[in-house]
């Protein structure tokens, strides 16, 4: 009877151990480290959608979501910037997606010049990677 009740307990030990394996390794493939694509609106629950990581290697910041707009500067690749807002522009070939942003001035840029991520700590970690 020993030899069953520690058989089972092997067993039992052998179940927990793969358990937990698979559950750790589902919590990883679960991690955010791919960027998210924001939604046209901001959630309500708070009042950004997101952070942006520039991809491009420099990026005007202009005053308003049009192509000829006035430059307020510019950004270089690898900058971080607060994403606010996001807008549609409906162009002869389709649309034009643009993010209002904050970093050192405010401003529109086109959104496909960034990633944009959920939080500040992963677009540091995705701008120190670059």
């Amino acid at each position: 009877m020993k030899h069953v009740n520690s058989q089972l307990s092997y067993f039992t030990l052998i179940l927990l151990f793969v358990f937990s394996l698979i559950t750790f390794n589902s919590c990883l493939a679960g991690r955010d480290d791919n960027p998210v694509i924001p939604p046209v609106t901001s959630p309500l629950s708070r009042d950004y959608i997101g952070y942006g990581v520039i991809t491009a290697s420099f990026t005007h910041i202009l005053v308003d979501p049009l192509e000829n707009s006035e430059s307020l500067g510019y950004l270089r690749r690898g900058s971080v910037v607060k994403v606010i807002r996001r807008q549609l522009q409906r162009t002869s070939d389709g649309f034009i997606s643009w993010v209002f942003i904050e970093s050192e001035q405010q401003g529109w840029l086109k959104e496909d010049v960034m990633e944009i991520y959920r939080n500040e700590s992963q677009a540091q970690t995705a701008s120190e990677s670059m």
